[in-house]
């Protein structure tokens, strides 16, 4: 080989090498710390840089990047006495390469520690129903603590999040026993409220039933009377539109005296003072026409019934009646047979009345 080719190569080969050297792409979100002579001197750029061979070199590469970081659980002691494991996670972002290379040596584990501590701080002032319930108060004074910690390392700390409290076994087993206690109350309350609601539904309808079945019975009565009403109507017209007597008025008047007992709420019947009247008059209403058919009496029979319409007139009281008379019979079989009538219906209403428990009758 040609000597003068030897030196050529060898120049050659230095100057690739420095300008490899010299030259320093970096990538986006990223930053690198160069050192001249092992002390700082800047922060090279996303892009195309240059450097001084050999007097300049990259001390870290640092991304910036909003990272996340979960540290392992660290157990922790609540207000009452009670040791919980807290996991959690940090969301961070480098906003200032140089200080968080040459401020402090290791910034994930400084944030951790101080992250522990501050849990310790916060949460020992509270008891565990508190430290399970209020997990935003605990991230916001996590962050603000960071924040304050962490500025001058040239770190943002974006979120503090607990991932995880886990309690003892025996607190959890207690825990569950109390959930589970909680869902039996609000299910036997729903239950009672169900069985509530049900019963009232139940008395309102039992309500509106009872409601319209009385009002049923009362338009059934109203109809009931008011039918009653116009059948009296209608019979009294009828009795004045054919002119009926007194004879035909009392004998129906007796025969309305037996219905007069068989009312189930009387417990004693009062006989009216027209009764002997009606007797008298259906008594006379026979013997008048038992008189009819026996045709006009004779002139003896004329003057005797004369000297008897004299005596009557000069006796105060009930005529006698001859007992072979048979005007006399006639009578006295229709008042036998209406005052058996009266009788039987006075004996149906004692019993009414015995039946109900009562046994005293008008006039004893």
């Amino acid at each position: 080989m040609d000597p003068v080719v030897i030196p050529i190569l060898v120049a050659a080969l230095v100057v690739v090498f420095l300008m490899a050297a010299t030259v320093r792409i970096v990538p986006q979100a990223r930053r690198y710390n160069i050192e001249r002579f092992g002390r700082y001197r800047r922060t090279l750029q996303p892009g195309l840089n240059f450097v001084l061979p050999v007097a300049d070199r990259v001390n870290t590469k640092l991304d910036v990047r909003e990272q996340v970081y979960s540290s392992d659980p660290k157990p922790v002691i609540t207000e009452d006495n009670l040791v919980v494991n807290i996991d959690t996670v940090l969301y961070y972002q480098i906003t200032d390469p140089r200080a968080a290379a040459y401020e402090v040596a290791d910034y994930l584990q400084a944030i951790d520690q101080l992250t522990v501590t501050t849990l310790r701080n916060v949460i020992g002032s509270m008891d565990l129903e508190g430290t399970l319930t209020s997990r935003e108060e605990i991230n916001a004074r996590l962050r603000a603590v960071l924040d304050d910690a962490t500025g001058k390392w040239g770190i943002r700390v974006n979120r503090v999040e607990i991932k995880a409290i886990d309690p003892p076994n025996t607190i959890k087993e207690a825990m569950e026993k109390q959930m589970r206690a909680e869902r039996d109350k609000r299910a036997a309350i729903l239950h009672a409220e169900g069985e509530r609601q049900a019963k009232i539904l139940t008395a309102e309808g039992t309500k509106q039933k009872d409601i319209l079945e009385a009002q049923g019975t009362q338009q059934a009565m109203i109809l009931r009377a008011d039918g009653e009403s116009k059948a009296v109507e209608l019979v009294f017209q009828a009795v004045h539109r054919n002119n009926a007597d007194a004879k035909v008025l009392a004998y129906k008047y007796l025969e309305t005296l037996p219905h007069l007992a068989q009312s189930d709420n009387n417990t004693f019947w009062v006989i009216p003072g027209e009764l002997t009247e009606a007797i008298r008059t259906v008594t006379t209403a026979f013997g008048d026409q038992s008189a009819a058919a026996a045709g006009p009496p004779v002139a003896g029979q004329q003057d005797s019934a004369a000297d008897v319409a004299d005596s009557d007139k000069d006796n105060v009281g009930v005529p006698e009646i001859e007992p072979n008379s048979t005007l006399a019979l006639d009578a006295v079989a229709a008042a036998d047979e209406a005052a058996k009538q009266a009788a039987a219906a006075v004996s149906d209403a004692k019993a009414e009345a015995e039946a109900a428990g009562e046994t005293r009758l008008p006039g004893r």
